[in-house]
């Protein structure tokens, strides 16, 4: 179904953790736009609704009147300036959040032409960890993989063997 290339193996691995941890039962507040895996996700059988591409760093009204059994968030904590008050804002006690980790080899993502389409944040796991706990978490699973690439050179060699992203299925403490 997924090939190994970016971002089919992104989304391999995201919709087996999905599925290892919450059942198509449950509903989804999926945080941002109906996007490519928003489409996967309900393939797979989830009942799926997203944010409307308000600012939620300034705009959490529809994640407070969200009655969604689960909350998701796929790439998304790295754009906020805030995530902390997204994340106490939510009111669903499971979350799966997926985040680029930070690369010691290589800066921070930035759109040259997008300026929405920025990483504010790239964490390190540890501090993704500790902004989940301080905001009411308590991290069930987590897991992380690669993402490389086919280009030559120094950084995509280390690509082959330093983690690129990280997620965790978390429930409310």
């Amino acid at each position: 179904m997924y090939e190994k290339t970016f971002p089919n193996k992104r989304f391999k691995h995201t919709i087996e953790f999905l599925e290892k941890h919450i059942t198509t039962a449950e509903t989804i507040l999926d945080l941002g736009v109906v996007n490519p895996f928003t489409k996967i996700m309900e393939t797979q059988g989830f009942q799926v609704e997203n944010t409307k591409g308000e600012d939620l760093d300034t705009d959490t009204s529809n994640i407070t009147n969200s009655n969604a059994d689960v909350v998701t968030a796929f790439e998304i904590f790295e754009h906020l300036l805030s995530p902390f008050t997204v994340l106490q804002s939510i009111k669903a006690d499971k979350l799966v959040a997926s985040v680029p980790l930070k690369l010691w080899f290589s800066s921070a993502y930035r759109s040259k032409t997008d300026m929405l389409d920025r990483h504010y944040h790239e964490f390190e796991d540890w501090q993704f960890d500790w902004l989940l706990e301080k905001a009411g978490w308590k991290i069930i699973d987590r897991q992380k993989w690669t993402n490389p690439t086919k280009k030559i050179g120094i950084r995509p060699i280390l690509r082959w063997f330093t983690p690129r992203y990280y997620i965790v299925y978390a429930e409310r403490v």
